[in-house]
């Protein structure tokens, strides 16, 4: 029987001489990657309840290099597709001397810019990108790789809870005659649900030869497991009285392991991951891994503590640092103020403060929650906190339990340990205190559903360095016009008063840092990019005013950060 690719090839982790390439097969084979005039790389696939994947390792590869590649299952090539209008997908390393250019955003629903998609999410930003760049010659192989072009998908690269038709399709036919199906009809509960997720949100023609060509990273957010996922500890109980929740958080973030996480790493990190010695273990012995993903993946969430999901990576003159804030955070009940409650927890604490040092020219770090919110929602937040803490007495704190999960107040502001911790450690590493301090520090979210720029500064002293918070969001979920006037109305000055008087009657501590939105809100759908040559940057927004299958992404904005 021919065995068919059924999903990928994805390009993850790059260095300058190695590439990661992931695919998902419909069947057990031996998966062979060419690369034109280069070495060929062989992975036997492993399996995950039924589910097959391998992991690809190329190694001796030049720096700065832009070879295109094959895929063959056994003898069979099954990549580059046959007729596929889309250039040829190239492997592409980094270079440590030449410039950097990072993509970002978040918030991916798959539409295929349908008419009825268009109107409702707007146009799709990564297949939108996916045209602009293979318009710029992406895939070019006239020489080196100009610079080093990395994406960043920072959250919400499934919905889970918020399905499309076909998804919905998929679980009617997969539950049909399931009696005792307790599971919530319009939701993703178990892994073989979202594998189908993954692949509705990935199989598309142009944003597959997008990932096949870009180097792609990826940390989870809320809806890639289920909205509002660990916003306190009051939300943990009330969702462990599901009786389908164990199987779907087990589910969602063993799926998020193998489909995002593990092509995270390098090829050194993998060897030393304890769960990928345990998949290699399986699939020596021809066994499947399922129970071992579905242990691993109770115990990261019963113990966060246990694996860190963040990660970092080294391009160019550029630090990147992939926080996770949803998996690691700490949900304690007592005083805001004593670390038992954190957006990290105290290992991904740690983690970050180890890495947050000089040296690099950029220092950039990725969080799927932006770090600086406009200041009158961060100061709604930070009061809310403050309130479900007690600062207002017991019997303020159900109501303003109701109020944080009505209102999704949960991102940094609402962890204010978590919040001073990183702003104190941004200032020190601005100000040269850990080293050489970069031009940048360059704070990147996505979730809020609109995009901005604001400028930070330290409220005592100077720094060295430029402190900025970018925020592009969603790829390809727009919000109503209704959650629109909302959200411009709430970064209003009125609100900030507001918000300021409130967290003083509740006693939070003034922040460190103070910053401003540079302009109003974009509101459409957008995706970032920064790009870095020597000790200067620059930000631009892309957005695509007209969508349509073949519409070209325009510069919204650009500014000097």
């Amino acid at each position: 029987m021919t065995v068919s690719l059924l999903l990928g090839p994805v390009l993850r982790h790059v260095g300058p001489t190695t590439a990661t390439v992931w695919v998902e097969t419909d069947g057990p084979c031996d998966v062979r990657i060419r690369v034109d005039g280069g070495p060929v790389s062989a992975a036997r696939t492993f399996s995950v309840h039924g589910h097959h994947y391998a992991v690809c390792e190329i190694d001796d590869l030049a720096p700065g290099s832009v070879l295109p590649y094959e895929i063959f299952l056994g003898e069979d090539r099954v990549w580059p597709e046959p007729d596929s209008p889309m250039p040829p997908s190239v492997l592409r390393t980094l270079s440590p001397q030449a410039p950097t250019r990072l993509l970002y955003g978040s918030c991916h629903t798959p539409t295929g810019d349908t008419p009825e998609g268009l109107v409702r999410y707007g146009p799709d930003m990564l297949r939108a990108t996916a045209r602009r760049l293979a318009r710029e010659g992406l895939a070019s192989t006239d020489g080196a790789a100009e610079d080093n072009l990395v994406l960043l998908l920072i959250g919400d690269q499934v919905y889970a809870d918020e399905i499309q038709e076909p998804m919905r399709a998929f679980l009617e036919q997969a539950r049909h005659g399931d009696a005792e199906d307790d599971a919530p009809e319009d939701e993703v509960v178990r892994y073989d649900e979202y594998a189908e997720l993954y692949r509705q949100a990935w199989s598309d023609p142009q944003v597959r030869w997008l990932l096949s060509t870009v180097p792609t990273l990826m940390v989870f957010d809320d809806h890639d497991i289920r909205d509002d996922w660990n916003t306190s500890a009051a939300w943990r109980r009330s969702m462990d009285e599901h009786p389908w929740w164990r199987t779907r958080v087990t589910s969602g973030i063993g799926a998020y392991w193998v489909y995002q996480h593990v092509g995270n790493l390098s090829p050194e990190a993998r060897a030393e991951d304890p769960l990928w010695e345990a998949v290699l273990d399986h699939r020596e012995r021809g066994t499947d891994a399922g129970d071992a993903l579905d242990a691993f993946a109770r115990r990261a969430h019963g113990e966060p503590s246990s694996y860190r999901w963040s990660h970092r990576h080294d391009i160019g003159d550029v630090r990147v640092l992939v926080a996770d804030t949803r998996c690691g955070r700490a949900l304690g009940e007592g005083d805001p103020s004593d670390g038992s409650r954190s957006i990290l927890g105290p290992e991904g604490h740690d983690w970050l403060d180890r890495n947050l040092t000089g040296g690099p020219e950029h220092l950039v770090v990725a969080s799927t929650v932006p770090i600086l919110l406009p200041p009158s929602v961060h100061h709604l937040e930070a009061w809310n906190e403050a309130v479900c803490g007690g600062a207002w007495g017991s019997a303020a704190r159900g109501p303003a339990e109701k109020l944080r999960q009505a209102l999704d107040l949960e991102h940094w502001g609402a962890f204010q340990y978590s919040f001073h911790r990183l702003a104190d450690a941004v200032i020190d590493v601005a100000r040269g205190e850990r080293g050489p301090a970069p031009a940048t520090v360059l704070l990147l979210g996505g979730d809020v559903h609109f995009s901005y720029l604001a400028r930070a500064r330290a409220r005592t002293g100077g720094t060295s360095s430029r402190v900025t918070q970018l925020v592009s969001s969603a790829l390809c979920n727009q919000l109503p016009p209704t959650f629109r006037r909302a959200a411009a109305l709430s970064t209003s000055w009125p609100f900030q008063v507001a918000g300021k008087i409130m967290t003083r009657l509740a006693g939070v501590r003034r922040s460190p840092l103070s910053w401003r939105l540079a302009e109003r809100p974009y509101f459409g759908n957008t995706i970032g990019e920064v790009a870095f040559d020597g000790r200067e940057a620059e930000a631009r927004w892309y957005h695509c005013p007209q969508g349509g299958d073949d519409a070209l992404p325009e510069v919204r904005r650009r500014v000097r950060v």
